[in-house]
């Protein structure tokens, strides 16, 4: 299952947010979206769960969770239609998103 999670703030890693969710399940994969330009991120992510039952039970779990004087907004994600293999948190808008330094677990 992919989960977004957005509000992060610009100092939280790919390994922090494996952290925050290992006590759910196994995770598969974390990816922190950057800037194409900066580097730096944009404040949101895509974490990868093992399975649907692990994924759902790590967004019950860190619903209001804050970290890094930040409440998390975390959903399951939507596959995007291009079929490029990214996925969407299922707002509209935003623009294109990039992944990089997509981290395996």
């Amino acid at each position: 299952m992919n989960i977004y999670v957005g509000n992060l703030s610009d100092e939280v890693t790919e390994e922090e947010l494996c952290e925050e969710f290992t006590p759910f399940g196994e995770v598969k994969s974390v990816n922190i979206i950057t800037d194409k330009n900066s580097g730096r991120s944009r404040g949101f992510a895509f974490v990868e769960m093992k399975s649907q039952a692990e994924g759902e039970a790590a967004i019950a779990g860190l619903k209001e969770k804050t970290l890094r004087d930040r409440t998390l907004d975390i959903n399951e994600a939507a596959p995007r239609s291009q079929g490029r293999g990214h996925y969407s948190h299922g707002k509209k808008g935003g623009g294109s998103k990039r992944r990089s330094g997509h981290r395996r677990f």
